[in-house]
Order: C-alpha cells, then structure tokens, then sequence
C-alpha cells in the first residue's frame, strides 16, 4: 500500500484551510500505529498532525476520522485532554489527496509503549502518578456530560454491549481468513449472557490505553488523549475493562500486557486498585458481571486485529509488517476470552 500523500495537492489546501499555515518543510508519516496512517506536517508556522483513511477499499464504518475530529472538537472545551483540531477535509475529489483526514495541533510530550515503564528505573512512585493520572483522565472522560458537550447525536443511547457485541461480530467474519470457532463461541456466550442495560451513557474511547495518550514532557499528567476512532456513546465500564485487559495479557508478547511482571516492585497498582480507584472517583458501588464485560473486550480486541490482518493481506494496512506479526495474537485473545468465560461459570 502506498500511504504517500501528493504534496503538491495538499500544502495549497493546508494554507487555505489551517488557520496561520505558512512555509510548508516537511511531511513525516509516523510509523507506529495501525489504523490511520498519521503525518507530522512541518512548516514555518509550526508542527502539525495529519491524520487520513487509508487508501483503499475499507469495511463499512472503519476508520472514521471525521468522527475523531468531531468527538476532540467537543471535548476541547473540557476538562478532558485532547489536541486542538484544526481543520477537516471531505472524502473523494473535494480531499486533495483523494481521501478524509483532519489536521491538529502537535504536542510535544511523552508516549510509554511499555506498560512497564521501564523510563522510571526505580521510581516507584512516578509509575503510580502515571497509572493515576490515566484513571482519573477517564474519569473524567466519563463524567463529561454528554448533551453540553453537543455529542447527543454521537451514537445510540442504551443497548450498547448488544449493539457492539453484534458491531464486531459482523466485523470479524467480513475480516475472517481462517475458521477459529473459539471465537464464534465466544460471540455465542457474549450474546447469551448479555448483562441488563442499565440506562448509562456516555462518551466512550474504544481503545483507552496507555499507549494512546501522551504525558507532560516534565510532569506524570496527561496532555492529550489520541485515537478516538472507535470512539462513540456507550457504557463507560467497556473502557475500563478494556483497559484492564491489559493487566491480563502477557508482557513477553506483542501486546505489551502486564502479566507476568512483579507489579508490586514496579509500583503499578493491581487491577483491583485501579478498579476502586476508577469507582471512586465516579462515585459507583461496585460493578457486577465484571467477567462478561473482560471476556466482551478480549472479543473486542480480536475482532479489531482481525480486521488490522485482513487489510495487511489486502495490502491496505497503515503498517503491513506489525500487521502480520498481530495476527499471531488474534486466537490468544480469543483463548482469553474464553478462559475468562469459564472462570465466570465457576
């Protein structure tokens, strides 16, 4: 797949659309990152973020970069971190490299890929005001209320583990290369033991994790969340039991999980802990059907690196080579999913 944008085409659009943008350097594509091909646009004026569709043909609903830039445009005026958007280009002949994407500003600051921290050495403590800092930033995002922020119209009030579990259920099966019917299991139980809506809504990430936000260059505070592609109106407890997956998986594997390690030495708080911090700082008692909801998001999370697997076979994938190495996780999700199941049943 060929993720070069045509320059030509695009710094006139940039001085007529980015408030202030003068004296176009240089366009750098990230290379992390699987969805959304992402760009550095550097210029006299400043550091910029593009982020666009793939080229390509794409599932239906995928890669929805005009709802990032809506959800971040809404959140801007919160207590919620994101990066200021700046402006939005339509699809097709309208876009001048042929597909949407949006620019923002660019943050200097801090990404942790490793879950570990192993960037604080000894310190103990900043690993335990960065894990809070990551908590209590969605709790934030929780809280916000949903009709002020203008998102009322941003998905479907109610029903949302139904609808999402029926989402990627669709999903993977347009994306299925190879039968795995431990998933199709898993999708069986999750349909038949779905808890009873009750009636919480609000603005869900999707993909919260460490990994998608960025630290203070000088301090363990969250400047910006990123990656709200999969962001929508749902149950607040799909965020954070996504994220607590990560507690589960193992840290000797491509998905940089938790397990494995001694988290008390390393300062990270136990899933418990960051569960009841969570509840407190949201005022919630206790979660019943915690099983269900890690078992949904291990689902979740095959069905999203099934589709990452597909586009890299298809040759549409933001980074073909990561994309294949993934595909190796895809039935250990799925196993986990399915352990988690069997744990609940007692």
């Amino acid at each position: 797949m060929n993720n070069a944008l045509d320059e030509a085409s695009l710094v006139p659009w940039l001085e007529k659309h980015v408030p202030g943008f003068s004296g176009f350097q240089a366009l750098d594509k990230f290379g992390d990152g699987q969805s959304n091909p992402t760009y550095k646009v550097s210029a006299q004026s400043g550091s910029y973020v593009l982020r666009a569709k793939p080229p390509g043909e794409l599932l239906k609903s995928a890669h929805a970069v005009d709802r990032e830039f809506r959800v971040m445009s809404a959140l801007g005026p919160t207590d919620v971190p994101v990066p200021k958007m700046l402006a939005l280009s339509q699809e097709g002949d309208a876009s001048p490299i042929g597909r949407m994407f949006f620019i923002m500003e660019y943050l200097e600051g801090r990404i942790f890929w490793d879950p570990a921290l192993p960037q604080c050495g000894d310190d103990t403590a900043a690993r335990h005001q960065i894990y809070d800092a990551m908590n209590e930033t969605l709790a934030r995002l929780h809280s916000v209320n949903v009709a002020a922020a203008g998102l009322e119209t941003f998905g479907k009030p109610g029903s949302y583990f139904a609808r999402q579990t029926d989402r990627w259920a669709k999903q993977y099966r347009a994306s299925e290369v190879e039968h795995n019917q431990t998933v199709h299991d898993v999708i069986e139980w999750l349909e038949a033991n779905m808890p009873e809506d009750d009636g919480v809504v609000s603005i869900v990430h999707g993909d919260y994790r460490l990994d998608n936000m960025i630290f203070a260059p000088d301090r363990n505070e969250v400047i910006a969340v990123l990656d709200w592609e999969l962001s929508t109106l749902g149950h607040p407890l799909a965020d954070l039991a996504y994220q607590c997956m990560q507690w589960r998986l193992p840290h000797n594997s491509g998905m940089r999980g938790l397990g494995g390690l001694n988290r008390t030495a390393l300062g990270l708080p136990t899933e418990e802990e960051y569960v009841a911090a969570y509840c407190r700082r949201r005022g919630i008692d206790s979660i019943p059907d915690w099983p269900f909801y890690i078992a949904f998001c291990f689902f979740k999370l095959t069905g999203i690196l099934q589709g990452v697997y597909k586009r890299a076979l298809d040759g549409n994938a933001s980074n073909p080579k990561r994309a294949k190495q993934m595909a190796v996780a895809i039935p250990l999700l799925a196993q986990a999913a399915m352990d988690e199941i069997n744990r609940s049943k007692g």
